[in-house]
């Protein structure tokens, strides 16, 4: 598994949403993107990661950043989340995993003295040329082996981590 780091080009995608409504990494030409890989929808992190994001989407936009949560759930589980949570942001659908892959995020994960394939728990703020500006990781990844300078977080602060990298630029 070989994760992006700061600089690396960010892998082009196209991948359904909630609203089964393709979007394409090219369509935020313009803006950064926080493209945040999550495991599960409708679980207790995942949720309250979500749900900050979406109180604090007014506060991204300013700074020009579009959200995109990416996760392995299917399009019906999406829009279940989107809808229960009122999510104002697109939640993407990589069943296969093929971006998280492309990511270098998808790998083996222990959880309970289990060993499994997911995702791991990282975000990617892409620049307006579609490069990799800063990673940021969960502070509880053991597991993925990362190199250089990665602004931790926990699910509850993932928000207010980005916000103050944005904020220090």
């Amino acid at each position: 598994m070989q994760t992006l780091k700061s600089g690396d080009k960010a892998p082009s995608f196209t991948l359904l949403n909630q609203h089964n409504e393709s979007v394409s990494l090219d369509s935020f030409a313009g803006k950064k993107v926080l493209a945040y890989f999550y495991p599960k929808a409708m679980t207790p992190g995942c949720t309250t990661q979500a749900q900050n994001l979406r109180d604090h989407i007014t506060a991204l936009a300013e700074l020009n950043v579009e959200v995109v949560g990416i996760s392995p759930d299917e399009v019906v589980r999406l829009t279940k989340f989107s809808d229960r949570d009122e999510l104002n942001f697109s939640l993407l659908s990589d069943p296969d995993h093929a971006v998280a892959d492309a990511f270098g995020i998808w790998g083996l994960k222990k959880f309970m003295g289990k060993e499994y394939d997911g995702i791991h728990r990282l975000s990617f703020l892409i620049d307006e040329q579609g490069m990799v500006e800063h990673v940021f990781t969960s502070a509880s990844l053991k597991a993925v082996p990362l190199e250089g300078e990665y602004s931790k977080f926990k699910t509850k602060d993932h928000h207010q981590v980005v916000l103050d990298y944005l904020a220090a630029k």
